[in-house]
Parts: C-alpha cells; sequence; structure tokens
C-alpha cells in the first residue's frame, strides 16, 4: 500500500482549529469548573445569603434619669448592677460615677446619692447596718419594675399591676395614700405614693421592714 504524507498546509490547518476549540466560550448553561458554585441573583450581587441581625452597641451604664433606657435600671432585686445585701463599697464599685452621703453619728441607717443632684428625693440608695436594702425615687423618666412610675394615677397602677395593689392612708398627705406591691415569689416590695388627687409622686422599692419606713431612715 502506498503511504500519504501530511502537507505542511494541512498541519498547520489542525493545529490552528484545536486551539481555537479549547478557546470556544462554553455552551449557556454548561458548567465551568469542577467546583458547584452558584452565581448570585441579580440585584443581590454583594448581599450575605443569610439574614444577618442588625449591628447593636453595648448595653452601657447610663444615670438615673439619664434617657429612656434608664428604666431598665430598676428591678425588685436593686438597681442597675447594685443589688440589695451588698455593702456601700460593693455598690461604689459596680456604679458608673461618684455617689455620695454617709451616716449620721450614733446611725446605722443612711442615704447614698449621685453627686450633683439637688434634691436627694429624685433618687437615693438606703443602707442600713450596712447593707443595700432600698432604693427611693421621685425622678418620672425611672420607671419602676412592672411598669409604673411617677405622675400615673391610682387606676393606671391597679391596671399594672392588677389584683397586687394595697392601699393604705398617707401619714403626711391628706387624701394621698401608699399603694404597695409584693414582688410575686420573692421577699422584696414596691411602694408607689399619691397625693390627694391620686397620682403618684414617688415611690421605692426594697426589703421590709426598711421599705415601709416612711420618714426616711424611721
Amino acid at each position: 500500500m502506498r503511504a500519504y504524507r501530511l502537507f505542511p498546509t494541512a498541519v498547520s490547518l489542525a493545529v490552528v482549529l484545536a486551539l481555537t476549540a479549547c478557546n470556544a466560550p462554553a455552551p449557556e448553561g454548561a458548567r465551568t469548573d469542577v467546583a458547584n458554585t452558584e452565581s448570585p441573583a441579580p440585584g443581590r450581587m454583594d448581599q450575605p445569603y443569610e439574614d444577618v441581625p442588625p449591628a447593636t452597641a453595648p448595653p452601657g451604664s447610663i444615670m438615673p434619669g439619664h434617657g429612656p433606657a434608664a428604666d431598665s435600671q430598676a428591678h425588685w432585686d436593686g438597681f442597675g448592677d447594685a443589688q440589695f445585701g451588698m455593702d456601700d463599697e460593693q455598690v461604689k464599685l459596680v456604679w458608673t460615677g461618684e455617689l455620695v452621703g454617709s451616716a449620721e453619728q450614733g446611725s446605722s441607717c443612711y442615704h447614698l446619692s449621685p453627686a450633683g443632684q439637688t434634691d436627694i428625693s429624685r433618687f437615693a440608695m438606703m443602707f442600713e447596718d450596712g447593707s443595700f436594702v432600698r432604693y427611693s425615687v421621685a425622678d418620672a423618666d425611672i420607671v419602676a419594675p412592672g411598669g409604673g412610675k411617677r405622675g400615673m394615677d391610682t387606676a393606671q397602677i391597679d391596671a399594672l399591676y392588677p389584683g397586687k395593689v394595697t392601699s393604705s392612708a398617707h401619714k403626711y398627705v391628706p387624701e394621698g395614700q401608699y399603694l404597695r406591691v409584693e414582688e410575686g415569689g420573692g421577699p422584696h416590695v414596691l411602694v408607689f405614693e399619691t397625693d390627694a388627687a391620686g397620682t403618684v409622686t414617688e415611690w421605692r422599692v426594697g426589703s421590709p421592714p426598711q421599705v415601709d419606713y416612711v420618714e426616711g431612715c424611721s
């Protein structure tokens, strides 16, 4: 049989066709790599595939009455990081800012308040026999455990604490009242004081018997 020789032109043409085939674009819908990757949907090129919760700032220490977050500081067991049963040094360590106040000579009961207050009744923490036992509030910006606050009337307090309010006559305000609410399942008590019109003027949270003192430390 006679052998045929490939001409140089034919060989060159074969090489060109092979290279062209290697560089040709892939058919529509064909996979172009080995990994099983997916292109993001139109309009979501820079969006994550999962929902990401909004960023939140870490909670900070807010002094009483400074902004709406202040109400979250009041609770049945104390105020902020200051817990009932702590001594005054422990409370000062966890409190943001300076606290002022000291016991009178011969007395085991006294109050600490944030420095700079013009009226101690705005916010005060009571200590007796070396322990934090109660705090008192006369500031409408601070909300009591359960939602009560200065400026509410007796009907609003009854609605917030249904079946839990015990009322008694105020010792110094004619027609005024003490509205006493016991902590459900706990030892602490919340007391609202009202004026003659039935409006809350101040409130306090603490341990008996100190929470029922009507003259500060007595």
